[in-house]
């Protein structure tokens, strides 16, 4: 290879790397705003497919009954769960609550939750699911593709749903 070759080669190398790091920022525009950059990843295999008539509103929809829900309680909510992303796809659930989720343990701890309420839903119980699917199968059925969950302060775990 001509000596030229590798200066040409490293900028190349240098210059890939940096559009690709930019992809990233611009394709998770909520981190460093709503959450910070998440530590840790996961990629959860769904058991469930989207269903057909999942949609932007529908997502958004599922997070309005979801807050109202919360908001009727006689106590403040521990989290806020919400969608971004231009079409919704994007679940973020941040703790309102200092101390609280503020582990990897203690945000898996919450997932199981929800988990419990999803499975008790008619909508699981009618399908035969509510043994079967957790949280993140419903939220792939309504076409989510990422949650992400932070403490609200140091810490987010992004859950990539395939």
């Amino acid at each position: 290879m001509p000596t030229f070759a590798f200066p040409l080669l490293a900028a190349s190398i240098m210059m890939a790397a940096v559009l690709a790091t930019s992809s990233v920022a611009r394709a998770d525009k909520q981190a460093n705003y709503y959450y910070p950059k998440p530590q840790t990843s996961e990629v959860y295999n769904a058991r469930a497919e989207t269903m057909p008539d999942s949609s932007r509103g529908r997502r958004l929809g599922f997070v309005n009954v979801f807050a109202n829900k919360m908001l009727s309680n006689p106590y403040p909510p521990n989290f806020a769960l919400f969608a971004k992303g231009t079409e919704a796809e994007k679940m973020i659930i941040v703790s309102l609550q200092a101390g609280m989720y503020d582990t990897l343990y203690r945000m898996r701890g919450l997932l199981a939750l929800l988990t419990s309420q999803a499975r008790s839903t008619e909508f699981f119980r009618d399908r035969g699911v509510d043994e079967i699917f957790t949280f993140f199968d419903l939220a792939k059925m309504l076409g989510f593709e990422t949650i992400t969950v932070s403490d609200g302060d140091n810490f987010a775990h992004r859950v990539e749903l395939k």
